[in-house]
């Protein structure tokens, strides 16, 4: 069976998600085409929309539509805290667990030499320029329990107790080797309650 070029593209387009092979995304661009063309244009429509106008928070460097994203701007935080998270989805699931009321900062990455990722590529300097603006007081490390996020999270300890800041790691509630996206709530809320110094 031969396909065009678009769909061609379309199934290639759609092995850039995740966990989806070469069966699954010939599988979901025919039950788009096929099925559910409506959803196929609200996805279209939804990636434009999102390519267009999502940008990086200004403070947390999260996903946002505005300079400054709701958490950064809400007079409701504790802004003598900051928590450090590797994604935006991290932060998503730290929020979710209601325990944390504190500002944060999104690496958008973890240091890992062999493939070529430093300081810079993660935005430490913005972090530090961050926790040293003289409000924040404590920063909660909450990168994942992985040989990168470990280094990473001990990088940023070292750089920042360095300046006075105090520095603390959430408890090791979570998995050796795990990462938070697939941790549940609780066990994320009770690593982010008994956090300890660095």
């Amino acid at each position: 069976m031969s396909h065009t070029g678009v769909l061609e593209d379309l199934i290639g387009a759609l092995r850039c998600l995740p966990g989806v092979g070469p069966k699954s995304s010939q599988r979901m661009a025919y039950h788009l085409l096929q099925r559910d063309p409506s959803g196929a244009a609200r996805l279209s429509l939804a990636l434009s929309q999102a390519l267009e106008r999502i940008q990086h928070c200004e403070q947390c460097n999260s996903f946002s539509e505005t300079p400054l994203c709701s958490l950064c701007s809400s007079t409701r935080r504790d802004r003598s805290q900051l928590c450090v998270l590797e994604s935006p989805a991290d932060l998503m699931r730290v929020e979710q667990t209601q325990s944390f009321q504190g500002l944060y900062f999104v690496l958008l990455g973890v240091l890992s030499p062999l493939d070529g990722i430093g300081p810079k590529d993660i935005h430490l300097d913005r972090l530090l320029k961050r926790a040293t603006d003289g409000l924040v007081e404590e920063v909660v490390l909450a990168t994942n329990f992985t040989a990168e996020g470990e280094a990473t999270a001990h990088y940023i300890g070292e750089l920042l107790g360095s300046r006075g800041l105090k520095v603390t790691r959430i408890a090791r509630g979570l998995p050796v080797g795990g990462e938070l996206d697939h941790v549940d709530a609780g066990t994320l809320a009770q690593a982010l309650l008994e956090r300890r110094s660095v």
